[in-house]
């Protein structure tokens, strides 16, 4: 396993669409274990393939806590096949925007299906965290990141703060 570097806004590969895997194969698994690396060590809860330049259909999660035992998911050509018609409010972060926070109105339940580390399709409802985090990761697939949701101003503010703060670590 190796930890991958992550891609910053506005790095132009986060705008692409990320294509479908064929199977889920021993280097598929070998992505996904390098991406639980990555995502553990930046720290996070959730890492889509295109956030470490691999712009295809492959998400990673743990949404364990502090002092809980990891709980790792994988999930490969993930898709949405229903959402809640209740929005909620929920503030989020993302390893390609580090240290800018906003709030985003998303369904509240949305069930999905999707390839786990195995190969076998699962069918479920996502809820509260789980809902977020798996839509927050899918929009990634599509090529769009959390603050394409918010104003422009908001959004031009936070691109610029990544930037500087690039070029300030750049400069040492």
């Amino acid at each position: 396993m190796a930890i991958r570097p992550i891609l910053t806004v506005p790095n132009p590969i986060l705008k692409q669409v990320s294509k479908p895997v064929e199977a889920v194969t021993d280097d598929i698994r070998a992505l996904m274990d390098d991406m639980l690396e990555t995502m553990y060590d930046a720290p996070g809860i959730g890492l889509a393939a295109v956030q470490i330049g691999e712009p295809i259909n492959v998400i990673v999660m743990d949404l364990a806590r502090d002092g809980e035992e990891a709980a790792p998911r994988y999930f490969v050509n993930p898709e949405i096949l229903e959402v809640d018609e209740e929005f909620v409010p929920y503030e989020e972060g993302c390893l390609s925007i580090p240290d800018v926070f906003d709030t985003v109105d998303r369904p509240k339940r949305c069930k999905i299906t999707y390839l786990d580390y195995q190969g076998e399709r699962v069918t479920e409802w996502a809820e509260g965290l789980y809902a977020v985090c798996i839509q927050h990761e899918m929009d990634h697939l599509k090529g769009v990141v959390f603050i394409d949701h918010l104003s422009r101003l908001k959004r031009d503010r936070a691109v610029k703060k990544v930037v500087k703060a690039e070029k300030l670590k750049a400069t040492g």
